[in-house]
């Protein structure tokens, strides 16, 4: 039987067989990293998840331009009596709030008074994302209005 060829010379001296041993470690033991990367599914499940991640948030931020550009088309498009239509029910809307918010200080327990804080405030750190969605949303509703007349 013949040996497998080597990709080394042969050590002449006791010191390069050990440096021969010890490069072969090395790369064997790079070798099997490599090799227990690839086996490791949780490792790699989470590299993919990132990676989707990553590509819903660039598609989010995509989509979410292309919703601003609607609602900036729509309001273009609006008539000015619709404008202060529109101006002057936000003003109710905000003086009716106002009044809501009163009454429920006075008479909403504390437990619930400071859940309903945590999320107003979560509203108010996402604004921009719930003013889109609402622009888009009105933008549907506009469409489908024009669509049915």
């Amino acid at each position: 039987m013949t040996q497998p060829p080597h990709d080394e010379p042969t050590a002449s001296s006791p010191q390069e067989l050990r440096d021969q041993v010890e490069r072969t470690r090395t790369e064997l033991g790079k070798t099997v990293e490599v090799l227990a990367a690839k086996t490791d599914v949780k490792a790699r499940a989470q590299e993919k998840a990132t990676e989707v991640r990553e590509q819903a948030a660039a598609k989010a931020g995509e989509l979410r331009e292309k919703a601003v550009d609607l609602v900036h088309q729509a309001q273009e498009r609006l008539p000015d009596p619709v404008k202060d239509k529109a101006a002057q029910a936000a003003e109710q809307a905000r003086t009716k709030a106002t009044q809501a918010g009163q009454m429920w200080q006075d008479k909403a327990p504390e437990p619930v008074r400071q859940k309903t804080t945590q999320g107003a405030q979560l509203a108010r750190d996402n604004r921009k994302t719930l003013l889109t969605a609402a622009g888009v949303a009105v933008v549907v509703w506009l469409a489908c209005r024009r669509r049915k007349a």
